[in-house]
C-alpha cells in the first residue's frame, strides 16, 4: 500500500480572493481554501492539479 504523504501536496492560498472572477472562488473554495495564508493537503492527481494551474497566480505549492 502506497505511503500517503508520498503522493500528496500540500496548497497554500497567497492572495486574497478579493476582485477574483467567480469561476476563481469556486476553484478555491473547491481545493478547500477559505482563508488567506491556509494550506491544505490534497492527493497529487491530474484534477488537483489542473484546479490548482487554473488559480495559480492566487495559490502556490508548499514543502
Amino acid at each position: 500500500m502506497a505511503d500517503k504523504k508520498a503522493n500528496s501536496i500540500k496548497i497554500k492560498l497567497v492572495r486574497s480572493l478579493i476582485g477574483s472572477s467567480e469561476a476563481q472562488r469556486r476553484v478555491v473554495r473547491g481545493l478547500g481554501l477559505t482563508k488567506k495564508d491556509q494550506v491544505v493537503e490534497h492527493m497529487d492527481s491530474a484534477t488537483i492539479m489542473g484546479m490548482v494551474n487554473k488559480v495559480s497566480h492566487l495559490v502556490e505549492i508548499v514543502k
